[in-house]
């Protein structure tokens, strides 16, 4: 994710102050809270979800109107259908679920440790921090938080400074719901990022930049501090070779454009076959009109986040030009966009790995459009790069599906559509290599909250004083006869 920072220009470095802060005084008592109750039951934790399923429905408007105002324009159905829904069924999987994922669960003893119990209980880990980026402010706050409830934990969430309007919407909303030893949010303006990457969690886990991702695990590794890192990268759209053209632009389209392009999954280019480009491109131009007939004055079309990104998404445009690239705006209805921060529908064709814009993470409306020859060429080109976050191929053939799903590594794949895997709460989400490490979502995100601890469970009498010293009697003998072979 580009430039998606827990504080602009504040990446974790540095000494920690003396002076005991806000955000010190609240860890120490959510360590005491969890201490004096490490196992909630099921019901408790039920209860918890429920508890932030309705203040997020009691507070649904302001919501919209918070995230809106902190974007300049945010679509409100954008809000409702990336920001809402997904944490709203999220809460609703893992209601449904928690209970049979607490359970213990029993694995086998081997013949020579007979007899024994051996079984797996899956513990709180303790206090967990999640830093939230700008681009998605709710969603990327409460998907943590949810699989961190379900799991028993407490819970520290830092805001973004560029959304401070949702921050303290969310810290008030959170202040109403849970005790402050329990979940507590600290707004953009509450100390740094860095301060905050740098405490000895029980786990944290970070959405934003590789760039950023790389400094909050050195912060995070002073304390041995388990990380779940969601960064990102450049994720490609592949289109197969017989591929339906105009289904692909179609959904090519909407997955770059939803949120402006300011999404951590949205394609961040093309791979079309050579012979197709003018087909794509033509079946583009029709599926952003017929989405977006307009856009600088479209409250359905969202702005980008501030000035300084609308400036560095300009000057990925021109350093493209400068090096040959030709840009094709798709603006449908001829608006001019002088003043705010809306940015047109923007082709980039004719691009080489010396442009900018193919080496980082666009993060806006900018759309590359690579030819390849067949369909290893295709892959080739994406295995030369970082390991991407997203991967989306259209095809209708098993064949050619299953030569990309086997011969690619992505954080996750989706067939024939764009970002609607994210929202299956039955499907792990996150990154590898430079886009990330670690899972969350569903009973993925249970899992990254617990602590999996293997127990055995032994009778007094058992055969372990069978192998005591001294060694070399016939007992020993007799083991090794038997079990190493």
């Amino acid at each position: 994710m580009q430039n998606i920072v827990p504080d602009e220009g504040d990446a974790p470095q540095g000494t920690a102050a003396s002076k005991p802060t806000e955000l010190d005084r609240i860890f120490a008592a959510q360590q005491a809270a969890f201490a004096n109750n490490p196992m909630p039951g099921a019901a408790r934790r039920i209860a918890h979800l429920k508890r932030l399923k309705h203040v997020l429905l009691r507070n649904q408007e302001r919501i919209i109107a918070a995230i809106d105002g902190d974007f300049g324009c945010r679509s409100r159905d954008e809000t409702l259908l990336a920001e809402m829904l997904p944490s709203v069924e999220g809460i609703h999987f893992a209601t449904k679920r928690v209970k049979k994922w607490m359970r213990p669960a029993r694995r086998r003893v081997g013949l020579l440790f007979q007899p024994a119990k051996a079984r797996v209980i899956y513990q709180p880990k303790g206090v967990v921090g999640v830093i939230v980026p700008w681009n998605y402010p709710l969603y990327l706050g409460i998907g943590p938080l949810v699989g961190a409830l379900a799991a028993g934990n407490r819970v520290m969430i830092k805001m973004s400074r560029n959304t401070p309007q949702t921050g303290r919407l969310l810290q008030a909303m959170i202040q109403e719901a849970f005790a402050e030893d329990h979940v507590a949010v600290m707004t953009g303006e509450e100390g740094s990022g860095a301060a905050f990457a740098r405490k000895p969690w029980d786990h944290l886990i970070f959405t934003g930049s590789t760039h950023v991702g790389r400094q909050v695990m050195a912060a995070a590794a002073a304390n041995l501090t388990p990380v779940t890192l969601e960064l990102g990268g450049k994720s490609p759209a592949i289109i197969g070779p017989r591929a339906p053209m105009a289904h692909a632009a179609e959904r090519i389209a909407f997955g770059k454009l939803l949120n402006a392009g300011q999404t951590c999954v949205a394609p961040d280019y093309v791979l079309c076959p050579r012979g197709r480009m003018e087909d794509f491109e033509a079946a583009f131009r029709e599926s952003v009109a017929a989405m977006y007939p307009a856009l600088a004055d479209n409250p359905q079309y969202t702005s980008i986040i501030n000035a300084k990104e609308h400036d560095r998404l300009g000057a990925l445009c021109a350093d493209a030009e400068a090096k040959g690239a030709r840009l094709v705006t798709v603006n449908p209805s001829r608006e001019l966009f002088d003043g705010g921060r809306k940015r047109p529908v923007c082709l980039a064709l004719n691009v080489s790995d010396a442009m900018e814009l193919m080496q980082e993470e666009i993060f806006g409306p900018l759309l590359p459009v690579v030819p390849y020859d067949d369909l290893p060429d295709a892959v080739a080109y994406v295995n030369r790069g970082p390991r991407p976050l997203a991967l989306y191929f259209f095809d209708e053939h098993r064949a050619n599906i299953d030569y990309v799903l086997t011969r690619t590594h992505s954080g996750g794949v989706l067939v024939n559509d764009t970002l609607m895997h994210v929202a299956q709460d039955d499907l792990p989400f996150g990154g590898i290599g430079a886009s990330g490490m670690g899972e969350y979502h569903g009973r993925e995100g249970f899992l990254t909250f617990s602590k999996a601890k293997g127990v055995m469970i032994r009778p007094w009498f058992n055969s372990a004083r069978f192998v005591n010293p001294p060694y070399g009697r016939w007992i020993h003998k007799l083991v090794y006869k038997l079990f190493l072979r």
